[in-house]
């Protein structure tokens, strides 16, 4: 059975599902009389919360969200909000399991793009445009919920938003009279120096894959532009265009210059970045989720957080990209289950839960939130407001590219990257293996 058989067929049994549960799933401890009814005062709601920021790995986000909450139910005392933590991975798949029987939480976290598109089709999420109408209304920054419209419907609010610099070791640079690189041609020589002294330019775990495609993307901006890799995987392009040929070209060209760290393409992201942190490496290309390590992390020495620089990935000289053009986009973001039976309930929780996530984020998570930001208003470490600037000044934001893409052609493109740099393939190849899967629109 073909894979596209096997989605239609989910969706008529979803679809099916939904017929015969009605307003079946969401809570259970309520019936307020259908899925648009508003509860009186005196009514007791439960609104299911399921999200990915444990206490153990993600205990700033952790501790927000409980503020989060207890603000909420001391302002409307009627409601509680039950809370279901998991880890990314665990989550993605409980999602998976809970759509299935058609029992999704009143309110969750979603990835933008390929992510949402079988959940949006099988009429899973409601539409959040009442909201963006409302009182979140030009709160966010332009273009970071463009992500997440499916058919001219937005069906998630994006809560973060990442661009990519390159953060590098001062020390490192001093030490061996290296100066911040603004083109291309300038950045080889900084990796060229660094490699003749025996010290890694780049931190790098590429086993994760998603690392690489980073370096992949801005190479791809630099040199086509912003849309060329855009059109590519929506199927306006192509993948074999020159410039993302090139792109993978320039790839094993860093590689074969002894770049990244040794065993870079057997290391998980983590093990890679310990490469930066440990001062091994000199440079980092990562979202600006690592900042608290740069800035706020009480486990991270002073003394190497004020080594800590960052730069904008440089242009190529004849490439038609903007130095100002960023790899990154919105992170996760809530949705609505179309079947909660109090979704209105869910989606005044959802708006209020994004207000005050945005007012504290920074300063309590080291999140930088997808609605606007006054650094005036904050007392804030330099970096952050350096990078909230610079994201004012933004040219361009191109979305990760396994997020734009569909979930097979994803797995497509990030085997291909850590093909791409294990030289396992050639440019040519690599760019023939995408253009196919991206013909097969799945």
């Amino acid at each position: 059975m073909s894979n596209k058989k096997t989605v239609s067929i989910l969706l008529i049994a979803l679809s099916t599902l939904l017929v015969i549960a009605g307003c079946g799933g969401g809570n259970k401890t309520v019936d307020i009389g259908g899925n648009n009814a508003i509860p009186t005062a005196g009514d007791k709601v439960t609104v299911k919360f399921m999200h990915i920021w444990p206490q153990g790995s993600s205990a700033q986000q952790n501790k927000l969200v409980n503020e989060i909450i207890a603000q909420y139910q001391t302002e409307h005392p009627n409601v509680t909000i039950q809370q279901e933590v998991l880890e990314n991975e665990q989550y993605k798949n409980k999602l998976k399991i809970l759509s299935a029987s058609n029992e999704l939480p009143d309110v969750g976290v979603t990835w933008a793009a390929g992510f949402m598109d079988p959940y949006v089709k099988g009429d899973l999420f409601a539409s959040l445009d009442d909201l963006l109408g409302g009182s979140l209304k030009d709160q966010f920054v332009p273009g970071t919920t463009d992500a997440y419209a499916l058919g001219g419907k937005t069906y998630g609010l994006p809560i973060e938003l990442n661009i990519s610099p390159i953060y590098y070791n001062k020390a490192i640079f001093e030490k061996y009279h290296l100066e911040v690189p603004q083109t291309y041609d300038q950045f080889l020589n900084v990796v060229k120096t660094l490699a003749d002294n025996d010290t890694a330019p780049i931190a790098l775990g590429n086993k994760d894959r998603w690392t690489g495609s980073m370096w992949y993307m801005y190479l791809a901006d630099r040199l086509g532009g912003p849309e060329t890799l855009k059109k590519a995987i929506d199927r306006t392009g192509t993948f074999e265009d020159p410039a993302l040929i090139q792109a993978a070209a320039e790839i094993q060209k860093l590689v074969d210059m002894n770049a990244f760290n040794k065993g870079f393409n057997g290391l998980s992201n983590d093990e890679g970045k310990a490469e930066f942190m440990n001062e091994k490496a000199a440079m980092f290309l990562a979202g600006t989720w690592e900042i608290p390590n740069f800035t706020s992390n009480p486990d991270v020495p002073r003394e190497f957080k004020d080594k800590v620089g960052f730069f904008k990935f440089p242009t190529v000289d004849g490439g038609k990209g903007n130095i100002n053009s960023w790899v990154g986009g919105p992170g996760v973001g809530l949705f609505v289950a179309e079947n909660s039976k109090i979704k209105d309930e869910a989606k005044k929780f959802v708006e209020y839960f994004i207000d005050k996530w945005g007012a504290e984020s920074v300063s309590t998570a080291g999140v930088i939130p997808a609605t606007k930001v006054d650094t005036s208003s904050s007392i804030l470490p330099q970096m952050y407001i350096d990078l909230l600037n610079e994201l004012n000044n933004a040219s361009n934001l191109t979305l990760f590219a396994d997020v734009q893409m569909k979930p097979n052609a994803a797995q497509t493109h990030l085997n291909m990257i850590q093909a791409l740099f294990g030289e396992a393939v050639t440019p040519e190849q690599f760019a023939k293996e995408h253009e196919a899967a991206l013909q097969k629109g799945e």
